[in-house]
């Protein structure tokens, strides 16, 4: 099974896609919009996720501690969250896995969301538009 928190990345709340109100919701679908890779050498790339391998959709269990793939992409990538917290406004998700470090702010009452993640010489960022799964 391919692992999904290498690609992820949260360290802002991205400011210009339409998202929802996550006031209380414990599971949520994450649309991908921008990422910017960058190295230790202070190159920079912006690129559509799908470039950087992150998937368009990314659903998000705060209560399973989960994040995975929609069945509908055809793949089974899941990723074990270790720390939760919910406070301010916001939905915080953190871990680690396969040598890179991942952290997902996601504001409640937008439903803007960053995923970061931080390996040996590497980085990236991904803003995303998120919203309730019923």
């Amino acid at each position: 099974m391919k692992l999904l928190a290498p690609l992820l990345v949260a360290a802002a709340v991205a400011g210009s896609a339409v998202a929802d109100d996550l006031t209380g919701a414990d599971r949520l679908l994450c649309s991908t919009l921008r990422a910017t890779a960058c190295t230790a050498a202070g190159n920079c790339e912006s690129l559509p996720p799908g470039e950087l391998n992150i998937p368009q959709f990314v659903q998000v269990s705060v209560k399973g501690k989960e994040l995975s793939t929609t069945p509908a992409s055809g793949e089974d990538r899941r990723t074990l969250v270790q720390t939760v917290s919910r406070g301010d406004g916001q939905i915080v998700l953190q871990g680690y896995e396969s040598g890179r470090a991942f952290s997902l702010v996601i504001d409640e009452a937008s439903g803007q969301a960053a995923f970061a993640s931080a390996a040996e010489s590497r980085g990236v960022v991904v803003f995303a538009a998120c919203t309730p799964m019923r």
